[in-house]
């Protein structure tokens, strides 16, 4: 055979046929939807991982390969529900009467974030499933990853440039969880989500 001739070229993957990435993309994705429902519904402590499995339309093999067990799929649902919250959150801070002022950015922000905590999965999965199944340290982490780079652009835009941004951030983002435990234990959740809103905003006017 003649070594000057071209090499044939790699034959390509049969048409339709996933690879193996995207077929465990697939996988978690149905884990995490079922478990998002059935974790919302129940709670993390009712649901068995048999449960979990045939929710998503996967074996239980699969579920612990891929989230090592149910506290596993459940950190990654929080992670997702989490994420959902600020996209939520950055959305209506785009989207209100004048992105440019911070103070109607925080308030667009603010209302976003009350309205998607009274939605019954959010509340349940961030604010009372979480601490419950991974520890406070473990909820509380989860939760400032995701959030805190977003209330520290607000306060640093609001608050003098001497003032220790990163402390009142955290601060902040402590009163915001209060306030969406607040609307949720009351028993006139309208009344108790305008007491929250005020009150939040009369921290935030401290800032200025």
């Amino acid at each position: 055979m003649d070594d000057s001739s071209p090499a044939r070229p790699a034959a390509a993957a049969a048409p339709g046929r996933r690879t193996q990435a995207e077929r465990n993309a697939t996988t978690r994705a149905a884990l995490v939807e079922a478990g998002r429902r059935l974790f919302a519904t129940r709670g993390v402590a009712d649901v068995a991982t048999d449960e979990l499995a045939r929710a998503a339309g996967v074996t239980r093999g699969a579920l612990y390969h891929q989230y090592d067990g149910k506290t596993g799929l459940f950190a990654a649902v929080l992670e997702s529900v989490e994420a959902e919250v600020v996209a939520r959150v950055s959305q209506a801070m785009e989207a209100c009467a004048d992105p440019a002022d911070p103070a109607t950015r925080l308030l667009a922000g603010l209302d976003a974030y009350l309205d998607a905590c009274a939605d019954p999965t959010i509340h349940r999965i961030t604010l009372v499933e979480g601490p419950a199944a991974l520890g406070w340290q473990t909820w509380r982490e989860v939760g400032h990853r995701h959030a805190i780079g977003l209330v520290e652009q607000s306060v640093r835009a609001l608050a003098p440039a001497d003032a220790p941004v990163p402390a009142l951030a955290h601060l902040l983002m402590g009163a915001l969880g209060e306030a969406a435990l607040y609307v949720a234990a009351s028993e006139d959740p309208a009344r108790a989500r305008e007491e929250a809103r005020t009150a939040v905003l009369a921290l935030v006017a401290g800032l200025s």
